[in-house]
């Protein structure tokens, strides 16, 4: 009796996709809320990016003609005091707010990070010190301590950034030092140390790349609190200057025609209100994605 056999082959038959989505993204993509969170904050970047060329009119250009006129089909979200076109201006503000927001954040990891790196793993006086830092830094209300730290620079845009990026060093420090607490006790840290490993090679290799998921999801959900802490220092006139399109300043400005003229703060308030509300819906779904305790409970 002969026996056949027949042999099957990796390679994949012609026409087959070699493409093999990851995990992560197949976990976020599952979630409409978080595929929601990424649609917004994406028109929000794309906004941002092409806002000089897909604006429809000079976002600078007054028509005291035109002052406080509702929605028409040239100016479709309508004009502000100075007759400047809303929708224009909203898309530069947009530019302002993410830069703010990216700029901000890029600061709180920049110090937090590190902070909370070295406070975790070498502990004691270090982490006492640092630690007190910290307490001290949380101690006063964010806002408050916002326009305290803008009050002392300056109001202006760039003091602003530094003011909000401050406001986000105790977060991270907080959460990368918790991370690390309980990375370094970990058989493969331990493994490492045992074969004559440094402490800076350890955390290099082993405890920084441990503690990279969760300062991702805490980013994008800061992206939030950094606009709109932006907003807010820009409504009370600490932010940008006054000619500058930006949300906050925009609400300011507004306040005044608010029943005259309501699309003048409704407009601004409702870009603020959907950029954080995008960014907050992707951090959900990053933190869902990127914690295996909670991949299957939703």
């Amino acid at each position: 009796m002969t026996t056949s056999v027949q042999l099957s082959t990796s390679e994949p038959e012609i026409g087959e996709s070699r493409f093999t989505m990851s995990p992560t993204v197949r976990n976020i993509l599952r979630s409409r809320m978080a595929v929601l969170g990424l649609i917004i904050v994406s028109s929000f970047l794309f906004i941002s990016a092409f806002a000089p060329w897909i604006a429809p009119h000079d976002y600078d250009l007054a028509n005291l003609s035109m002052a406080r006129q509702g929605p028409s089909s040239e100016y479709i979200l309508g004009n502000d005091e100075l007759g400047r076109d809303m929708l224009s201006r909203l898309m530069h503000g947009a530019r302002i707010s993410l830069m703010l927001g990216v700029i901000s954040v890029g600061i709180g990891l920049a110090v937090g990070v590190p902070m909370g790196i070295i406070a975790g793993y070498f502990g004691r006086l270090v982490d006492n010190f640092i630690m007190w830092i910290i307490d001290i830094m949380l101690a006063f209300p964010s806002i408050l301590l916002a326009i305290l730290l803008v009050a002392f620079l300056g109001p202006s845009l760039e003091n602003a950034i530094i003011a909000i990026g401050i406001l986000s060093i105790p977060i991270y420090a907080r959460l990368v030092r918790s991370s690390t607490i309980s990375n370094k006790e970990e058989l493969f840290v331990e493994a490492a140390r045992a074969l004559g490993a440094g402490n800076f090679y350890i955390l290099r290799r082993h405890i920084f790349p441990n503690v990279l998921a969760p300062v991702i999801v805490q980013s994008t959900l800061q992206m939030a609190v950094a606009i709109q802490a932006a907003a807010a220092l820009g409504f009370l006139g600490l932010g940008a200057p006054p000619d500058v399109p930006e949300w906050g300043n925009m609400l300011q400005k507004g306040r005044n025609y608010i029943f005259s003229a309501p699309h003048i703060v409704l407009y601004p308030g409702l870009a603020t209100m959907l950029a954080v509300f995008g960014f907050s819906l992707l951090g959900d779904g990053l933190r869902d994605a990127l914690d295996p305790r909670l991949r299957g409970s939703r």
